[in-house]
């Protein structure tokens, strides 16, 4: 970073992006880490964990969308506060409320949703301060926000075992109330933005293959880094037998690691070009969760191909985003609703998937091969997309 960075936008702004992001992201995956103690409370079955895990991601990826509107309309900082308030107020009445029953949790799912949509919102606000030829930069740090999926399998399961999974619930309203106050002192609305051109802008984009080439392309990175980050610390508890706090450690670690790699993901992409990058990428998250699906018998053996392949989602994850704005310059800001949308859906299809067959086959290894597949196609599409996209890649 040098120093006509920290002079050309506003700091303070795009810290308290990051903070908004980083905080709402720990927020919006709250049900994988305390999944264990929500399944042992409520007797639910593999494909119900898998089910309740996965709808707060499906949920978030339908309010990006939303939440992209409301910016263009009302301007991040307002959109961002009046999410962090609805999503405060939704837990605080969750934890009074105290749900029994597996119908009653679909609620709070919705409510985690909201959290999710902060992509949408965190990183118009921070990009907008910047000039072009910093977008990266300040995107890459806004977007690091993606580590709060870290946090909550950090913290959560331990907490849960020491006060229950209904007060943590009521406990993650203190770091988003700080978070709120902290954003209100330091973020400030931008004096201008890109006026927004309406819907009519959207079909000319929806109507080329190439978005919807880059909606899968993301899907399949983060939905598989997101879906993953949901959902291991059940599977590790499952699967290995480890305990709710040391489940929540290994996923949190292999999620610290997946998220901070992303910046180097768009570096990598900007040296040997976005669509050899991914294809390298795909091919070798291909490979990992062919060998997880095959069965590893030990956690010490499991854990290494984990970490590899969080970190080849964490760094597909940029490569993609370095290719939206070369594909289509003119449009990056549907573009990134869109693709984050996919992102989602592509989250909601993994969690859902490996509880669904660990309650038909009793094994997660059809939900792993599945997604290697997913890899491998995504693999031989990027590389076909290549030969079109010879000035990107």
């Amino acid at each position: 970073m040098d120093r006509g960075f920290l002079k050309a936008g506003h700091a303070p702004t795009l810290l308290a992006a990051f903070l908004y992001f980083d905080v709402s992201f720990m927020i919006w995956v709250l049900l994988g880490p305390l999944g264990i103690a929500i399944a042992h409370d409520l007797h639910l079955n593999a494909g119900q964990k898998g089910l309740l895990v996965a709808t707060p991601v499906l949920a978030g990826a339908a309010f990006r969308v939303l939440a992209g509107g409301l910016v263009d309309m009302f301007g991040p900082r307002r959109v961002a506060i009046a999410a962090q308030l609805t999503v405060i107020i939704g837990l605080a009445l969750t934890w009074y409320l105290a749900p029994h029953t597996y119908a009653q949790m679909f609620g709070l799912a919705g409510i985690l949703g909201v959290a999710g949509a902060s992509f949408a919102i965190a990183l118009p606000l921070a990009s907008v301060w910047y000039p072009p030829h910093y977008q990266g930069t300040a995107l890459g740090i806004a977007g690091a926000g993606n580590s709060g999926t870290a946090l909550a399998s950090l913290f959560a399961p331990g907490l849960a075992v020491v006060v229950g999974w209904r007060n943590v619930i009521g406990l993650a309203t203190l770091p988003l109330i700080c978070v709120l106050l902290l954003f209100l002192i330091l973020a400030r609305e931008p004096v201008s933005r890109p006026a927004s051109s309406g819907l009519c802008s959207w079909g000319p984009v929806l109507g080329s293959g190439d978005s919807w080439l880059l909606m899968f392309f993301y899907s399949v990175t983060f939905g598989g880094f997101v879906g993953l980050a949901s959902f291991l610390t059940i599977y590790f508890n499952d699967q290995y037998n480890l305990s709710p706090t040391i489940a929540g450690a290994c996923t949190a670690f292999v999620v610290f690691v997946g998220s901070f790699v992303r910046p180097v993901g768009g570096a990598f992409a900007d040296r040997v070009g976005g669509t050899k990058a991914l294809a390298i990428l795909y091919a070798v998250a291909a490979g990992c969760f062919c060998v997880i699906a095959l069965g590893l018998p030990t956690i010490y053996l499991a854990f290494p191909v984990f970490l590899l392949g969080m970190v080849t989602l964490g760094l597909g994850n940029g490569a993609v985003f370095q290719l939206v704005p070369a594909r289509f310059p003119r449009q990056v800001g549907i573009l990134t609703g869109l693709v984050g949308m996919a992102g989602g859906v592509g989250g909601f299809y993994l969690a859902l998937s490996l509880g669904e067959a660990r309650q038909i086959v009793n094994s997660y290894g059809p939900g792993f091969l599945a997604f290697a597949g997913i890899c491998l196609i995504a693999c031989i599409a990027v590389v076909l997309c290549h030969h079109r996209w010879r000035e990107i890649g």
